[in-house]
């Protein structure tokens, strides 16, 4: 405190000075011509300072460093390592990161692992004890966390994760309560995840404690969490894009509850257009004030989550700050980390390390799947069927009559097969259902990503392509892969409990790449959706309307499993 004071008094030199740039104010919404001083990676003073090294940004502006609000680092399939990697060059230097996806794979070790691996590098990746793992008892995951067990995670993590189980939370299910219990007493921020709730639920909902959502589908579900007292996080991710649709929510009285946030980001997006960059570029473009985007992406953030001392550029702030080339371009020119230059020209100045953590790897345990095992046998031609959002992770119900032969569906009528294959206790189970608006053609895909029991999830149009690429995923320990005609087109392995990959990211970026294209040009499946990032989101039964678990169809309304089959 002591020196700090010294250099803010002009008494001693600062470590660095960032001379002259045009400084973002969050507080009042002005720029400010201004230098910055660095003592210690921390802001002691803006004004008019010397330092022992001092850069020259004038003309630059200079923003706090990005926090993006909410974010699953596996969903990226990187490491936390190469996630810091692929980030810090577009000016994030926090992430509210919730690691439900491992955990729900490999429980309290996954956690762990994603805790030691992302100290190594230069980004605050500030974790969130995942609450719901499994997420409903509706299916089979890897691992359990109670009340106990997150009671214990959080003496490690920041706060409670997004609070997938709204019913447990509605009808007071015991080991729920002791979880919200738990994150009362110790003052922890909870995070929610409740699309579409009712008046009195969503009253119950935020009375329990819950304070942010960011799983609002249109401009009304936003509003009336917003007059409630709930932060709203305005995602925009890769397969869930709801920026545009929400604009018209961002108000000088709404302003300052809205957070920016990501929730899932495929590392092919990270590399071309960003991360939360990517939000405040979009929000400018639509005529948001570039400061009122930077605020969201910063100040708002950083008081949502109590972390005090960052999200803007004032004396006693961490230094995480972002050099852009101009407020309307928003061009990322260097970001600068605890007072170090950490990322220049999208380019990162550190190496990522991938630890070898054998709890977190050989996570596949199945069966060989035979084609017969995914034949879907019906007694009537009406069923239920699963149709696709583009752009959204929800699904409609519907209702449709289809082709049956001797007894089973007999792909004829333009729709895909799903199933959920069970991959964590070789339990046998096999959830069978039908995808409208997916498209798929002479193939198949799958996954061992999939929301968020991450069983292996598999989409086709015939059965023996489909057993083709689960056999494959059991065969590589976890990843995603495409089959067209009998044939296997390639595989990216995710060896990271089935959904990281331990290989650089330009690797990643070009498999995730190829295996797209791929999709999209020889499976022929429709461009509205990411081929695999979607399917990964049919078997997440907390979001409306028809999903599919390991255990079969699941309705969202009725919070239960529904019969394939439509009684006439």
């Amino acid at each position: 405190m002591e020196k700090q004071i010294a250099v803010a008094m002009g008494v001693e030199k600062a470590d660095l000075v960032l001379k002259g740039g045009n400084v973002i104010n969050v507080y009042t919404g002005e720029v400010e011509v201004a230098d910055i001083a660095i003592s210690d990676g921390i802001i002691a003073g803006i004004g008019n300072y010397c330092g022992k090294t001092e850069v020259n940004v004038q003309g630059k502006y200079l923003s706090p460093g990005f926090i993006d609000g909410h974010l699953h680092i596996e969903s990226t399939m990187l490491s936390p390592s190469n996630f810091a990697k692929a980030v810090l060059p577009w000016g994030t230097t926090t992430g509210i990161c919730d690691p439900h996806e491992i955990a729900n794979v490999c429980g309290e070790a996954g956690v762990d692992y994603m805790i030691k691996e992302s100290k190594i590098v230069p980004f605050d990746a500030m974790f969130m004890a995942p609450s719901c793992v499994p997420a409903t008892p509706y299916e089979n995951n890897g691992a359990t966390i109670d009340a106990d067990g997150l009671d214990k995670l959080l003496d490690k993590c920041h706060g409670v994760g997004e609070f997938m189980n709204a019913p447990g939370v509605i009808y007071r299910d015991s080991d729920v309560m002791n979880k919200l219990k738990y994150a009362k007493k110790r003052g922890v921020v909870v995070d929610g995840h409740y699309p579409l709730a009712g008046e009195k639920e969503l009253n119950a909902y935020i009375g329990a404690g819950i304070t942010t959502d960011h799983e609002c589908v249109d401009v009304k579900d936003a509003c009336d969490k917003l007059r409630r007292g709930m932060y709203v996080l305005v995602r925009e991710g890769s397969a869930t894009r709801n920026l545009r649709d929400l604009f018209p929510i961002i108000n000088s009285k709404t302003l300052r509850r809205l957070v920016f946030c990501t929730d899932d980001r495929q590392v092919h997006d990270l590399l071309t257009i960003g991360h939360i960059n990517n939000n405040i570029k979009i929000a400018i473009e639509m005529g948001l004030s570039p400061v009122d985007a930077v605020t969201m992406a910063t100040l708002n953030a950083a008081e949502c989550y109590k972390l005090n001392d960052r999200g803007a550029l004032a004396p006693g702030k961490i230094a995480d700050i972002v050099v852009l080339d101009d407020l309307y371009k928003f061009n990322v020119l260097q970001v600068y980390k605890n007072g170090k230059l950490v990322a220049e020209n999208g380019k990162a100045l550190f190496d990522a390390q991938v630890l070898n953590c054998s709890e977190v790897r050989n996570t596949v345990h199945c069966a060989h799947i035979k084609a017969e095992d995914l034949a879907l046998k019906l007694n009537s031609d009406i069923v239920r069927v699963m149709g696709i959002e583009p752009h959204n992770v929800t699904t409609k119900s519907l209702v449709k009559k289809v082709s049956v032969t001797n007894g089973e569906y007999d792909f004829k009528d333009g729709l895909s097969k799903i199933c959920v294959v069970e991959r964590h206790k070789n339990t046998g189970n096999i959830g069978i259902g039908l995808l409208d608006g997916y498209d798929i053609k002479n193939g198949a895909i799958a996954v061992s990503v999939a929301h968020d029991s991450h069983n292996i999830i598999v989409c086709g149009d015939n059965d023996r392509d489909m057993a083709i690429a689960v056999n494959e995923i059991k065969r590589v320990g976890g990843g995603m892969t495409a089959v067209h005609n009998g044939n296997i087109f390639d595989t990216l392995e995710l060896p990271i409990a089935g959904l990281m990959c331990d290989k650089d990211i330009d690797y990643i970026a070009t498999m995730t790449a190829k295996l797209n294209e791929y999709a999209y040009k020889v499976l022929s499946v429709n461009k509205q959706v990411e081929p695999f990032m979607t399917l990964s989101f049919m078997s997440l039964v907390v979001i409306p309307e028809l999903k599919i678990s390991d255990r079969g169809l699941f309705d969202y309304s009725s919070f239960n499993f529904v019969q394939i089959e439509v009684e006439k």
